[in-house]
């Protein structure tokens, strides 16, 4: 029982006076300042940029020193791998491509991060809002069994309808108790997203839940190209194109080598420095790279592919949530107009059963048909409102944080 007086506790604003009031921006700012996520995706774009760095980098020149017995007897040679153009350019296009890749990603995981709070907020508010339609209608049916019992001892109502009133009592009391454990539920795992404690709610929702306008639809008329999944699959491939042409180049990597040897006894002048200079060539006899070059070929190959069902994927996506979208608003928009009548109805056959006009199971009736008709405008304004998040979600455009 514990546990259910606090569930109660929780839906009331105000009642714990620790609760802290937390807004949906707020809880999105939260989760993007304390989440894992978005550190796994800073550690990422982080490593992207480095790599950047290595391969923006020359390549270190190596110094070798050795003492030979046959003249001239010291040896001192060193070596500077040669950086060509053709093989600079596409290592630093391909460490590039991988960094946008990654940044792109992490602004998409970013915008994950705000829908999944955004989703996790609007089914709190929609449980709450369920929680609280549960109490209220438990609450009624209290009064109408009050009323039975009124009635039966005055001699205008049978005992069945006495019975039938707790029945119906007891059962929304049931169902009252379930909705404010999920509603605490919901709101519990909102707060382990943006960081808080999961064992006892120390929050207060301040955001109410409204029927999306029609001008909120999400970004229109951005191609599949400027999506962020699209842009990061563009350039995954980008960078797996930029890798297949360095791992052609690097097997023909040359390199240059200089140095001097010393101390010659049969010479004129025996201390004197004896330059040296020479080049490298690798001569690809037995491992031509063709292992590496096929491999770079087949991850090119797989990049275009995910690009190609990216593209196509999302696309759906989008065409799905639009429509996803335009059927919950037009739910929300029916249910609406219902709300008000039903309710109306509902107080009406409680008055008329108060006064003997009308039997109990009308009043049972109007009251089930009020409830049902609020609780399904509770979640179409719940649906409605995820799917207009969904939407700006997959329509984010393509800018790299």
């Amino acid at each position: 029982m514990r546990l259910v007086r606090l569930a109660f506790a929780c839906l009331i604003p105000g009642a714990l006076p620790a609760q802290q009031p937390v807004s949906r921006a707020d809880a999105v700012a939260a989760a993007l300042v304390r989440g894992a996520r978005i550190a796994l995706g800073r550690s990422d774009t982080t490593a992207a940029r480095g790599a950047v760095g290595t391969a923006r980098a020359f390549p270190n020149p190596t110094v070798s020193g050795s003492y030979t017995k046959d003249p001239p007897n010291y040896h001192l040679l060193g070596e500077l791998p040669l950086d060509l153009p053709w093989i600079r350019s596409p290592r630093i296009g391909a460490a590039e491509a991988a960094r946008d890749a990654a940044r792109y990603e992490f602004a998409y995981d970013r915008a994950a991060i705000v829908f999944d709070v955004d989703t996790t907020y609007t089914r709190s508010i929609a449980a709450a809002m369920h929680a609280r339609l549960s109490r209220r209608t438990a609450d009624d049916a209290d009064s109408l069994f009050t009323i039975a019992q009124l009635r039966r001892d005055v001699g205008d109502a049978s005992e069945l309808d006495v019975r039938l009133a707790a029945v119906n009592a007891g059962q929304l009391e049931n169902s009252a108790i379930d909705d404010s454990l999920a509603a605490l539920a919901t709101l519990l795992s909102l707060q382990l997203q943006i960081g808080l404690g999961g064992d006892q709610p120390s929050i207060v929702l301040v955001d109410s839940l409204i029927p999306p306008e029609d001008s909120s639809a999400g970004p229109g008329g951005l191609s599949a190209g400027e999506y962020l999944p699209v842009a990061a699959a563009a350039a995954r491939v980008r960078s797996t194109e930029r890798t297949v042409s360095l791992t052609r180049a690097n097997r023909f990597a040359p390199s240059v080598q200089f140095g001097f040897d010393k101390v010659d006894p049969g010479a004129t002048n025996p201390d004197a420095l004896l330059p040296v200079i020479g080049f490298s060539v690798p001569f690809p006899l037995f491992n031509q790279s063709g292992g590496e070059v096929t491999r770079a070929i087949a991850e090119r190959d797989r990049a275009r592919a995910e690009l190609e069902l990216t593209r196509r994927e999302t696309d759906a996506a989008v065409a799905r949530a639009r429509r996803e979208l335009a059927a919950a608003r037009n739910r929300a928009r029916r249910s609406a107009d219902l709300v008000a009548s039903a309710n109306r109805i509902a107080a009406m056959s409680l008055q008329a059963y108060a006064e003997g006009a009308v039997p109990l199971a009308n009043v049972l009736e109007a009251q089930r048909n009020a409830r049902e008709i609020l609780a399904r405008y509770i979640d179409d304004l719940a649906a409605a409102d995820a799917a207009l998040r969904v939407l700006r979600w997959i329509t984010a455009p393509a800018v790299q944080p």
